[in-house]
Formats: structure tokens, C-alpha cells, sequence
């Protein structure tokens, strides 16, 4: 998404008319209007404004990730073979409903993938509210691990919108989903602070204005 796109999800999900978000940021409804148009775009003091408002980093609003260049190095870092390999498990586990095994503890729910030196195992516990661990494993030396703890708030929460989230995370947000993320009526947010080494975050799912999902999550490399 560009930045008009973002800023009209964003606004949406606060439930805000432009003529509102313009009060709060004390601006012309005719300027959101050309922001969410892309005719015109915010000069640095109102994207601190917007970012502000809608705690997200500035370099969210104006970064085009999904036209911006991957600039991929010979040789990968060691952290960079971690990630990737995190964000191909998650794919071809959980989030693409693949690979379930067999119950590590009474009534868990497991998923396992490998390739390569790497080795990825994810547990949880419970339905509706839920407890659970990934962890990644480098020639059979643990290297990685993620506690998340969260519950669904409303009936109308869709798995299949959250398998979805986690499928697209990326190298730069590779913890749970992206910082935002919508289809349909659902939007997903997170908030991370830390890097891959030592983190903590919490994401939310919306249905409409309705928040109906929110998880706490919290890890790090191991090594």
C-alpha cells in the first residue's frame, strides 16, 4: 500500500470522516482529502502528526514495501538465514494450515517444519484464548523462541483472515504479521519494540471499527 492508501485504512479504522482526522491534526478537510487521493502529500510536521495519532512510525507511512528494492547480499548473515527461514516456516505451518504433528503436551496443538540445518516447532494451548511457543532450532542448537498469549474478543473473528496476516510478514516486521494489513472488512495491526534479537509486541484484528482479536508476544535469538 502507498501512503494515500494507508492513511484512509488508518483513519477507517479509527472510525474517523475526514472532517474529523483534519480537527485532530488540525488541518483542512481538504487537505486529507488530497492525502488520501494522493494528489498532494503531508510535509514532514503533519506526518509526525499522523504518526503520532495513530502510533506508527513515519517511515511505515512513506515506505512503499512492496515496491521498494530487495538488495539481497552474497552472503547472507547469519541473522538474515534465520528470518528467512522463520517467515518460510510460518507459511508452511500454522499459517498455511500444513504440517501439523503429532501432540508434544495433553491437548497441544503442534506444528513442525525443516530444511536444511534449520529445524521450526510451534505449540499452543487452548481455542479462544491461547498460549503457545515457537522456536527455531540451527543443527539442533535452539536459537531462537517466541512466547504469545492472546483471545478472540468476538464471534466475528476469522482465522482464515489471520492465517492470511501471517503469511505476508516480512524480512523487516518478520515477528508476527506486517504493522498493517487489510482485506475485506478486517484490518490488522501491530506494535513492535526491539529487533530480532530481543522484542516485544502486541497485535490486534479488526471487523470494521469492532476489534474482535489481540495477542501479546515477546522473544528473541537465543545465541
Amino acid at each position: 500500500m502507498n501512503l494515500s492508501e494507508k492513511l484512509q485504512v488508518l483513519r477507517k479504522t479509527k472510525g474517523l470522516t475526514q472532517e474529523e482526522l483534519a480537527q485532530q491534526l488540525d488541518v483542512s478537510r481538504q487537505a486529507v482529502a488530497k492525502w488520501e487521493s494522493g494528489i498532494t502529500y503531508p510535509d514532514i510536521l503533519n506526518l509526525i502528526q499522523i504518526s503520532e495519532f495513530f502510533h506508527i512510525t513515519v517511515d511505515y507511512l512513506i515506505k512503499d514495501h512492496e515496491c521498494s528494492k530487495s538488495i539481497v547480499p552474497s552472503i547472507k548473515t547469519d541473522l538474515e538465514q534465520l528470518i528467512e527461514f522463520k517467515l518460510e516456516a510460518i507459511k508452511n505451518t500454522y499459517a498455511g494450515n500444513a504440517n501439523q504433528c503429532s501432540s508434544s503436551r495433553l491437548e497441544s496443538h503442534d506444528y513442525s517444519y525443516e530444511k536444511g540445518e534449520f529445524k521450526y516447532y510451534d505449540t499452543w494451548l487452548g481455542g479462544e484464548k491461547f498460549s503457545g511457543e515457537e522456536a527455531i532450532w540451527k543443527e539442533n542448537i535452539p536459537v531462537y523462541a517466541m512466547n504469545y498469549f492472546g483471545r478472540v474478543l468476538d464471534e466475528r473473528f476469522s482465522g482464515q483472515f489471520l492465517h492470511e496476516v501471517l503469511s505476508v510478514a516480512t524480512m523487516e516486521l518478520p515477528y508476527r504479521g506486517p504493522e498493517l494489513y487489510q482485506a475485506g472488512e478486517y484490518t490488522y495491526k501491530t506494535k513492535v519494540i526491539g529487533d530480532i534479537t530481543w522484542f516485544q509486541g502486541y497485535e490486534e484484528i479488526y471487523c470494521g471499527e469492532i476489534k474482535v482479536y489481540e495477542c501479546y508476544y515477546h522473544g528473541g535469538v537465543l545465541i
